[in-house]
Formats: C-alpha cells, structure tokens, sequence
C-alpha cells in the first residue's frame, strides 16, 4: 500500500510542498534583513510573509510578524524608512535613516546573502546524501565531432571556450544551449598530460539540436573536503543556470512561456513529485530540497538586480548616498520606488495570467 495520496489529493501535496518551499526561501531572505537591522539598531516595524490581506499576525517585542494571503513574496518594514519621519523631526533613533548609510547597506544587502547562505546548506545537504556528477567522460558517440577530436572514455573535460568546469551538468547545459552550432574548445585531462582540441558540434534533425557526441557524468561520492567544495560548485552552477537564463529572456531566446509564477511552480513541484514519489519519501525531499535550492539562488540574484523597489534598487541610491556624502531627497526616492513597485505588480499580474492560460 503507497503511503502517497493519489488523485486530486495529489495536488494537495504539490500545494503544501510549493508552500513549504517558498515560506524557506522568503524567510530566509526576510531574516537576513532581520538579523542585521536588529544588529544595526534598525526597529523592524513588521516582518511578514506573503502578500495581500493578512492571515494572521501576532507582536513580540516590537516587532509584529504577520502572515498574508498571496505567496509573492514578504519584507521586512523598518522604521523611518521612507525617509518621512526624519523629515518631520519624529526621528527615534533607531529609524532607518538614522542608521549609517554602511549599516543601511548590509541590512539591504543582507536578505540576498542569506539566500545564498541557505542555497549553500541545501547544497551540502544534497552533495552529502546524493554525491555529484564530474565532468569525466563515459562514452564517445561513433563517428561523432567529439571521437574525430580523439576523446576518449575516462577523460576529464576541465575547461570549456576557458571557462572551468567542475560539472557533468556544466557540460550539458552549455550544450543544451547551442543552438547555433558554434564550436567548443576543449581542455580536457588524461593521466597527467593536459590536451585542448576544438569540437564543432553537429546537428540532429530528429533531436533538432546540436550534439558534440559526448557522454559525461561519471558518479563521485564525496568525502568531506569534497562535500564543502562541490557544494560551492553546485551553487554555483545554479547562479550560472540564472544568469544565462536572464540573459536569454533580454535577448528574446526565451518567451513569456518560460517564465513561471507561484501557479507555474506549483505545476513543476506537482511534476516532480509525481516522479519521485515511486522512490520513497527520501528521494521526493531530496527534489523538493533542489527546487529550493534553485528559487533561494534565483530569488538572491534577482534582487541585486538594480531595478527600483528590489534590494539592488536600493543598493544603487545608498551607494550614490556612500560617494556623494549625502543621500538623494526620500520624496525622489520614493517615487522612483514607488514607480519600481507598480511596475512588479503589473508584472506580477501578467505572469500569473500566463501560467493560467498556460496550465489550464
């Protein structure tokens, strides 16, 4: 007898593991504000979580945690932080803009850090319990661009057009991303002699995508040292898939249909646990932990982004603030914020109007 659910209740679990996951993410993120306005002697007017009308909140300290509907995001609310209060001579000393524009910066720039910081852990929880796959290659496809380079099963590819790979998935996703054919260069270990061949990839009509002919992947169980370091690799490797991601989207290689709101995760997480449920409890964590891992980098590289009402946003006017000696005028500020924010709202809208017409 499964100890899953089947059916519609299925459903049920993706929901509870999506929100789950996204209640790890956002705290995270919000703590890291938390922590270091607290050590600031910033007052954190309301930490909550969610989005909308509010669920449910209590007040310990002075600080009041709430709960709210919409799974979008959270913030920390901190006092005077606007820059109003100042203005009106209502300073506490313990307002943001009392603060040091040093300490206003690392209490910004602190909810990012702690994504990476909690993208980490995941990491070397994964690396411990499943290993990792190197870059060493298993098997040479005949007649491939890869065996007319002399490949050969047991190398271990170590660069790629220069940049390190320590990876099996670092090989295929650069692969996988190809799509115009151009040649690699490759630099790749045997024994103890170093060789870099250049492979030019080839076609596959049926696949409709190019192939260098390669198999990697080769299973490495980590000893302690390792799990340290391929945990770092692994985090890494999730901050590249981002960038490249982002990058894609800019250029117009990737479309509004690869762009996934909480409804679009919930239909991923439901995915995932659809597949992994046959292997156990353990093997469905064990994924639920690497889509964590995934949105905490995501949400962490996101944020720096300079775009107004996101932590890179602010990190840009408290920068100018750190070189000019004196802060840009909080009504200025706040417009552009202000602008910031309705913008990611409208955002916010369109990307969930995309995945219902999408899923459903």
């Amino acid at each position: 007898m499964s100890i899953f659910p089947v059916g519609g209740s299925r459903l049920a679990v993706s929901i509870i593991l999506f929100l789950i996951i996204f209640f790890v993410v956002v705290i995270s993120h919000e703590f890291g504000h938390f922590l270091l306005a607290k050590k600031n002697g910033i007052h954190v007017v309301e930490f909550f979580v969610g989005m909308g009308p509010t669920l449910f909140s209590f007040t310990k300290g002075d600080t009041k945690y709430s709960l709210k509907l919409l799974p979008l995001g959270g913030a920390c609310m901190f006092e005077g932080e606007d820059g109003l209060a100042a203005e009106k001579g209502e300073a506490s000393g313990k307002s943001f803009q009392e603060a040091s524009v040093w300490a206003r910066i690392s209490t910004i720039f602190a909810g990012p850090l702690f994504n990476f910081l909690t993208a980490y852990l995941m990491a070397l929880i994964l690396v411990s319990v499943c290993g990792v796959s190197i870059p060493e290659v298993r098997g040479v496809s005949e007649g491939s661009s890869a065996e007319e380079a002399g490949l050969l099963p047991g190398d271990v590819i170590t660069k790629m057009n220069g940049k390190r790979i320590h990876l099996g998935g670092e090989i295929t996703l650069l692969s996988q991303l190809n799509t115009s054919g151009d040649a690699f260069e490759v630099t790749y270990q045997r024994g103890e002699e170093e060789h870099t061949v250049v492979i030019k990839p080839t076609y596959d009509e049926q696949a409709q995508r190019y192939y260098m002919g390669l198999v990697t992947g080769a299973y490495l169980k980590c000893n302690v040292p390792q799990t340290f370091q391929y945990s770092f690799y692994t985090m890494k490797f999730f901050a590249d898939t981002t960038f490249k991601s982002l990058q894609m989207l800019v250029t117009g290689q990737l479309s509004r249909n690869d762009v996934s709101g909480p409804v679009g995760l919930v239909k991923v997480v439901d995915e995932v646990y659809d597949s992994a449920k046959q292997y156990g409890a353990l093997d469905v964590m064990l994924n639920m932990i690497n889509i964590a891992l995934l949105l905490s980098v995501n949400l962490g590289i996101m944020n720096l982004l300079p775009i107004p009402a996101l932590d890179g946003g602010r990190l840009v006017f408290l920068l100018i603030e750190a070189v000019r000696g004196k802060p840009i005028p909080p009504e200025k500020e706040g417009m552009v914020h202000l602008a910031g924010m309705a913008a990611l709202m409208v955002l916010m809208v369109l990307v969930l109007f995309n995945d219902i017409t999408k899923f459903f």
